[in-house]
This record gives structure tokens, C-alpha cells and sequence, in this order.
């Protein structure tokens, strides 16, 4: 028995360039391929020990060129940067989902410590209405 909610539905619109996942308890979430590519599991992101996380920087154009299953407990995103080693869990997704705001602030807030701007629109501006 799973304990956490598992994804029913899985769309990529390139368009937008946002990963939209439903998860099967009935949670839905819109996923700006920037976030998802600044919050990659990946150890080139995550770093292999607490402390070691690399800030990601100038990702606002980044897209998802490619959603692929890893057995039935994951995905592998590709990204047309190149990133390419991410693999995210459903509970990793939907922790990204649920906790959004605060994943984004932090976000934010490391990228102004560091000095850099965000560039163009807030991918999620207008679910904030």
C-alpha cells in the first residue's frame, strides 16, 4: 500500500511550458518547468551532502522537452538545457506541489542573497488572484 498520493494524470504543455500532474487524491498542480528545474533531485542540483546545493540561475526560459516513466513510483524530466538527471518522485512532486509558495520564496529569496534577479513574469502570477 502506497502512502502517498500517486499521479492519475500527467500533461506537459510546451506551450506554457508547464507540467500539469493530477494526483489521485484529487490534488492538481501546475508545474513552471523554472521550478522544476530549480528544485531538480538531481545531485548536480541537491549537491551529495546537505549544504551542497547549487543555486540555479537564469532558468526562466527553460523547458521540458521531454516526460519519461521511471518504473511506477517516478519521472525523468528532460530539459533543453541539458539537465537531464532529475528524477522525481509522486511524493517529491506532490510535496513540490503542496508546499509551493514556500519552495518558490525560498527560491527568490536565495537568488536576491545571491545577488541575481529573476528575469520576465512570475510563472505563477496568475494563480495568485
Amino acid at each position: 500500500m502506497h502512502n502517498h498520493p500517486r499521479p492519475t494524470e500527467i500533461q506537459l504543455h510546451q506551450k506554457s511550458r508547464i507540467l500539469e500532474i493530477g494526483f489521485d487524491d484529487g490534488s492538481r498542480f501546475r508545474f513552471p518547468s523554472e521550478y522544476l528545474r530549480v528544485y531538480s533531485p538531481s545531485a548536480e542540483v541537491r549537491g551529495h551532502l546537505p549544504g551542497q546545493e547549487k543555486l540555479q540561475v537564469g532558468k526562466e526560459q527553460v523547458s521540458i522537452t521531454d516526460v519519461q516513466a521511471v518504473g511506477n513510483y517516478a519521472v525523468k524530466l528532460f530539459f533543453d538545457d541539458g539537465h537531464k538527471t532529475g528524477i522525481y518522485d509522486w511524493g517529491y512532486l506532490h510535496r513540490l506541489g503542496k508546499e509551493r509558495k514556500q519552495f518558490w520564496d525560498e527560491y527568490l529569496q536565495r537568488l536576491q542573497q545571491a545577488g541575481h534577479r529573476r528575469q520576465g513574469a512570475d510563472p505563477f502570477a496568475e494563480e495568485q488572484t
